[in-house]
């Protein structure tokens, strides 16, 4: 299993791409108007105590702790499916978990879906946290085999015996 961590997921988002995607969904225009100025022009300052920062505007990315930005990335990465068969793709808002079933010693399929997840995202604006990124294997044969580790961009997925698993 791996267990995917996004750089700043929710504040990738780019609204049209998003749109667009509602869209395909079948969305009525109203709906996605709605979510497209919801999303653009949003005025944003931080206040530390007694000082606030000039105000600056935001056309990408959803607001954090808003009840509706982990359902507008779940439609975004709604077409974030596995290639085969034996993987699955499970998301819960922005916490991504690639489970591939490997027999007979081949995991061709499930070394094989990490590229393309890692092609989808760079589609869809997504960077993965490789560092934060990690992976658990479970062999329940009496004599487990060693498996290579698992590679993202050049860098190693670390391989932990336990994670927490948000969905």
């Amino acid at each position: 299993m791996l267990f995917i961590d996004f750089s700043s997921a929710f504040n990738t988002i780019i609204p049209q791409q998003l749109i667009n995607k509602l869209h395909l969904l079948g969305l009525n225009t109203s709906l996605c108007n709605w979510i497209l100025d919801f999303l653009t022009g949003r005025p944003q300052s931080v206040r530390v105590g007694h000082n606030t920062s000039s105000t600056t505007t935001l056309s990408t990315g959803a607001p954090q702790g808003c009840v509706l930005s982990p359902l507008l990335f779940t439609l975004l990465t709604h077409d974030c499916t596995a290639k085969f068969s034996s993987n699955h793709i499970i998301k819960f808002a922005d916490d991504t978990t690639v489970v591939g079933l490997i027999s007979n010693n081949d995991e061709t399929h499930y070394r094989e879906e990490v590229p393309q997840l890692v092609e989808w995202c760079g589609a869809n604006n997504l960077s993965l946290n490789v560092s934060k990124t990690k992976e658990v294997v479970m062999d329940f044969r009496r004599n487990s085999v060693d498996h290579p580790l698992l590679t993202i961009d050049s860098s190693a997925v670390e391989r932990v015996s336990s994670t927490k698993f948000l969905g």
